[in-house]
């Protein structure tokens, strides 16, 4: 491909990545082959040793992953420096799927006897992998509220054994947000690794490495793919040698890898995924608004209104308050299912990031596993509704939404 250092994002989308093939082909193919040749025996042990460049098993990588892999990262790094001035090298590893991708992550960065440090509203794979499967391995969560810097200060001193900060922001579903550049700084501070959710943001609108973060998580099933065709998900991290060994060892380990046919889906996903993430965050404002001053509606959560709590916070950190919000009917959860249930244009699924509008219930899909009384005090509330605002005609989905209220 072409020299890409002074490319734009949306350049970067389509052409990022692309190592031209050896038939010529305009598109990476899809590399359908479990395993791969050696021109001799020496070749393949230099390989194995790291002394060549090769691919060996479909678990390891191959082209159409590793295009995908590369392009995400240089939209991660997209305008970033290093602090010696040149630009910001990552590397990313592609998974099955986003829980994929954080475990990868979390196993390679923590032994037992560890804490991680997190705060409240994460994703509800996220917080059930934190509360039944980590406790098993004697690796502990201590959740706090990352609004409150001195606490989390005071905890990280009070406790040597957390060794690991774990950021989502905004988060899912109640859309808070919290200071990634302060808590970051205060994680690094301490000599902790710090990582970040990026899922809901995307690099499009919010870049975590910029506040020297060491990893960064998506599930690149929703934004990043699009079209709801492919799960997936991706880890990204600046400590290159550390991602070539002890990350890259634990993910093959694991085996959460992803296949060739869902990163070719992922990969021409992203040639629209700029383009995309103008219309949703256009569309978005437009539907809040509407929301907000409808009189069946109690509350709407959505960083770009300005009675957001953390309307002024999103805005420091993020490009757009982005695509994704929740609100709560006056009526409770009864008259939700009754407006779910009368949608037409909006489609009732638990994903998120696609083309089209998504409707969801959290409390009974998405946190379904997390306990009442810890949804509840993360502000996930029976009633709320989370909404993934898609790129078809605005009016066309105020237009559904507001015959679905009139209950």
């Amino acid at each position: 491909m072409a020299e890409h250092k002074n490319f734009g994002i949306e350049s970067l989308c389509v052409h990022g990545g692309h190592i031209e093939e050896s038939n010529r082909a305009h598109l990476t193919p899809i590399y359908a082959s479990s395993t791969y040749t050696f021109d001799s025996a020496e070749h393949a042990a230099s390989i194995f040793r790291g002394e060549d460049q090769g691919y060996v098993y479909g678990r390891f990588g191959n082209p159409t992953i590793n295009e995908a892999e590369e392009k995400i990262a240089l939209l991660e790094a997209y305008g970033l420096k290093e602090k010696n001035g040149k630009p910001l090298q990552l590397k990313a590893i592609l998974h099955a799927s986003g829980m994929a991708a954080i475990t990868t992550m979390l196993l390679s960065n923590l032994k037992a006897g560890d804490k991680i440090i997190t705060h409240y509203s994460l994703y509800g794979g996220t917080q059930e992998l934190l509360d039944k499967i980590l406790p098993n391995l004697n690796i502990e969560a201590v959740v706090l509220d990352f609004h409150d810097l001195d606490a989390v200060g005071k905890a990280i001193l009070s406790d040597k054994s957390i060794r690991l900060m774990y950021i989502e922001t905004p988060a899912n579903p109640t859309l808070q947000c919290v200071d990634m550049e302060a808590l970051a700084g205060l994680g690094k501070a301490h000599e902790l690794i710090v990582c970040a959710d990026n899922t809901f943001a995307t690099p499009y609108l919010q870049q975590p490495f910029k506040y020297d973060v060491d990893f960064v998580m998506h599930s690149t099933t929703k934004f990043l793919n699009g079209h709801g065709t492919a799960v997936g998900g991706i880890l990204i991290g600046r400590d290159l040698e550390k991602m070539k060994t002890v990350v890259t060892k634990t993910h093959r380990l694991l085996g959460g890898n992803c296949n060739a046919f869902e990163a070719f889906l992922l990969t021409n996903g992203l040639r629209t995924f700029a383009l995309r993430m103008e219309r949703h965050c256009d569309n978005a404002m437009k539907v809040a608004t509407f929301l907000a001053q409808h009189p069946a509606v109690e509350k709407v959560n959505y960083l770009g209104l300005k009675d957001h709590p953390d309307h002024e916070l999103s805005m420091k950190q993020m490009k757009h308050a982005g695509a994704v919000m929740s609100f709560e009917l006056k009526g409770g959860f009864d008259v939700g299912v009754q407006f779910i249930n009368k949608l037409k244009l909006c489609v009732h699924a638990v994903s998120l990031g696609t083309c089209d509008t998504l409707v969801s219930h959290p409390a009974s899909t998405t946190h379904f596993g997390v306990p009442r009384e810890k949804r509840i005090e993360f502000g996930i509330t029976d009633g709320l509704i989370r909404l993934s605002v898609g790129i078809e005609t605005v009016e066309d989905i105020i237009g559904d939404l507001e015959e679905a209220l009139n209950v």
